[in-house]
């Protein structure tokens, strides 16, 4: 029996909304998980904070190691397509998804995006390499599962070491965790050891790497903790 209030109108029920959304994004990307195992390709979920250099990242790995094997990124933005366009220039397949105002992609918007890809004349099964370059915020995107083989997450050295602390979420959920913009770190101040500390606290099974997507510095050893083929030596 519904219980009441005093004005004779039944109580308020609590819904969980999040949880069933949760739960059908889950859903879906448990099957973009069995497309991606099954065409072969290496599905990555990048997850930053705006300016850490994710794009930057993207265009160098598409400029060195796109030029030798084949990748193709799914980009989310609140708006613009000017991440996509920079990538489209470095020679990447690239599609951008709007998201308008919300703060995170979820599986529907990549299973989106990937039909944009096909629709460019993309086959993933002759992909090596899908990047998922999630909306820029360390909050919303932890909790959403897009399918993806690893989850990346940037901390630029221009935002200080205590990041991890601050958004533990985020960073716990990583697979691997890079410290960007790493030829930096003297300039700006930035103690990499306490960084270090602060992301093995919250994030104690992740991989880190330091890198410049400047400079090139750390690049093997992203790709060796991403599981992908080195550069050759002369490239």
């Amino acid at each position: 029996m519904c219980t009441t209030c005093d004005c004779g109108l039944p109580a308020p029920q609590r819904v969980d909304v999040g949880a069933a959304l949760l739960s059908r994004n889950d859903a879906l990307a448990s099957a973009l998980r069995q497309r991606f195992e099954a065409a072969g390709v290496r599905a990555i979920n990048l997850l930053s904070s705006p300016g850490s250099g994710k794009t930057a990242l993207l265009e160098w790995l598409g400029r060195h190691w796109g030029h030798h094997h084949p990748m193709a990124v799914i980009v989310g933005d609140l708006a613009t397509d000017n991440d996509a366009r920079r990538l489209q220039a470095a020679g990447v397949q690239a599609v951008q998804i709007t998201t308008g105002q919300a703060c995170h992609l979820e599986a529907a918007m990549v299973a989106d995006g990937l039909h944009r890809l096909q629709h460019d004349g993309v086959v993933l099964e002759q992909l090596e390499l899908l990047v998922i370059e999630n909306v820029g915020n360390l909050v919303c995107p932890a909790a959403y599962d897009l399918g993806e083989a690893q989850r990346v997450v940037l901390l630029s050295v221009t935002e200080g070491e205590d990041k991890p602390l601050k958004y533990p979420a985020t960073f716990h959920s990583a697979d691997v965790v890079v410290i960007s913009k790493i030829d930096l770190a003297e300039v700006v101040g930035f103690d990499v050891a306490n960084a270090r500390r602060h992301i093995e606290r919250v994030a104690p099974r992740a991989r880190i790497v330091e890198l410049s997507a400047r400079t090139g510095a750390g690049m093997d050893a992203l790709l060796e903790a991403l599981a992908l083929e080195r550069l050759p030596a002369c490239a």
